[in-house]
């Protein structure tokens, strides 16, 4: 998971706040008990919100309980009751996926990063097999998703859109997958989804330009602008812009596709994250990388 939908904390009521903290502790409670204590390092904000979405739109309402910490208890923590089978479907998406992200390091990464991804891969192989036997369509989405992925990068020059289409097709999808029953909502999530994929991976692009560019690794937008380690800061600059308005654009969208769901319960914190955690993010790291203070749990 990518790490980028999150709330804005600050304008979070506390009992909101509360309510965000119970979801993300029972979503690393439910991972560990499925795959393993270090399952639970892959937890995101990502996974957090997709659980988030699941449980917003169920029709009775989700109850807390209090407990203790599983790192450390002396710290009090809140988990859901119910909705296990949201907990579960988004754990098992955070292992596969990590498990590809450690992939994709050994396959793209320098001698130091490919090190790392190696040491760390036996630690997520067992779970990933053990949520791809649970969730076979989930694992032949994220196969599809690579592979497609891998084909666009090895085009000569290809757009951001053909960039993206991979990531926002696999989220498309698995949204979809969250209400099959009720083919309306079913459409909604499906372009929900779509173009909140888009802009993770247009986001995501975007703040690794300097990092690409050092590391000669694929970006679209250095290929699009034509940037290379003699680019100068205001050059990268004018591209952030452009990624800005980019990424607003298919915000818009994401918007548009929200506001045609009913969500029963999370709402304010939901909306939170769509209409302030989204464009906070997106400024933090195209704008004021230094002073990146979005928030942590």
């Amino acid at each position: 998971m990518f790490g980028y939908i999150r709330p804005k904390i600050p304008e979070l009521k506390v009992r909101e706040y509360d309510q965000y903290k119970g979801i993300y502790c029972s979503l690393c409670k439910r991972m560990g008990k499925e795959y393993g204590i270090a399952s639970r390092f892959a937890l995101s904000y990502d996974s957090t919100f997709l659980v988030l979405m699941m449980l917003g739109l169920e029709d009775e309402c989700t109850p807390f309980q209090p407990g203790k910490c599983v790192f450390n208890p002396l710290k009090k923590c809140n988990y859901c009751t119910s909705g296990q089978v949201n907990f579960e479907f988004a754990s098992a998406l955070t292992v596969m996926m990590t498990y590809q992200k450690i992939r994709d390091d050994i396959e793209d990464s320098g001698f130091g990063g490919k090190l790392k991804a190696y040491l760390v891969l036996p630690l997520v192989a067992g779970a990933n097999k053990k949520a791809a036997k649970k969730y076979p369509e989930l694992k032949k989405i994220l196969d599809e998703t690579i592979a497609t992925q891998s084909q666009v990068e090895k085009e000569e020059n290809p757009c951001l859109d053909a960039c993206a289409e991979p990531t926002a097709q696999m989220l498309a999808r698995t949204f979809a997958m969250i209400r099959p029953t009720d083919e309306r909502l079913t459409r909604v999530l499906q372009n929900f989804g779509y173009f909140l994929g888009k802009w993770v991976y247009t986001v995501d692009a975007a703040d690794d330009i300097e990092k690409d560019i050092k590391e000669n690794a694929f970006n679209p937008f250095i290929i699009k602008f034509g940037l290379s380690k003699e680019s100068t800061q205001e050059e990268i600059k004018q591209v952030k812009t452009y990624c800005n308005e980019s990424l607003n654009a298919v915000l818009s969208q994401v918007v548009g596709s929200y506001h045609l769901m009913e969500i029963h319960h999370f709402e304010p914190i939901i909306h939170n994250i769509i209409f302030e955690g989204l464009p906070q993010m997106q400024k933090e790291l195209l704008f004021k990388k230094e002073n990146h203070d979005v928030g942590s749990i």
